[in-house]
């Protein structure tokens, strides 16, 4: 097996071991795990792809993460709720919504003295509680029945482009 000689200044030294601690002594897979992680995401970067986490569940308690480009996004909001539905291309080619609904009966305001609760009330930016539900499909057809049409015929016309075209200009 071919050696390589990575010089380490002393100020990463600490780093270098807390890294072979947590592998179990062997540096070398930490080091080509850390790499095939940031090879994959700078590649993703170049190809229009960025890391995006998004929130899942009940008052989004959980988080999923992945390499993904926004295709579009639709914001409606009613009497009864306010909706922000996402979708996304992953960069393995599948197709991500993302709907999030809060139904205003389920806002908690919490004391007038607190700014969020303001916020809150007047609607400024995105409300934090609420159903966050996320479904990966593999066509973008799988989407129509899970969009809202305008949503839907926008990223049907988009879905078939490359994320990022390069001008020559």
């Amino acid at each position: 097996m071919p050696n390589k000689t990575i010089y380490v200044s002393d100020g990463d030294l600490t780093l270098f071991s807390r890294a072979q601690e947590l592998v179990g002594g062997n540096l070398s897979g930490a080091i080509v795990t850390a790499l095939r992680r940031y090879i994959e995401l700078e590649e993703g970067r170049l190809e229009g792809f960025e890391e995006t986490v998004l929130p899942v569940g009940h008052n989004g308690v959980r988080q999923v993460r992945f390499s993904g480009a926004l295709l579009g996004e639709w914001r409606d909001m009613d009497d009864t709720a306010q909706r922000h539905v996402r979708v996304y291309r992953s960069r393995k080619g599948k197709f991500v919504a993302h709907d999030h609904v809060a139904n205003w009966d389920d806002m908690v305001t919490g004391s007038l003295k607190d700014m969020k609760s303001w916020r809150r009330m007047f609607g400024v930016g995105d409300p934090d509680w609420g159903d966050y539900t996320l479904t990966i499909v593999d066509t973008v057809g799988e989407l129509k029945e899970l969009l809202p049409a305008q949503l839907y015929r926008r990223v049907a016309d988009i879905a078939d482009r490359p994320p990022v075209e390069d001008l020559d200009i």
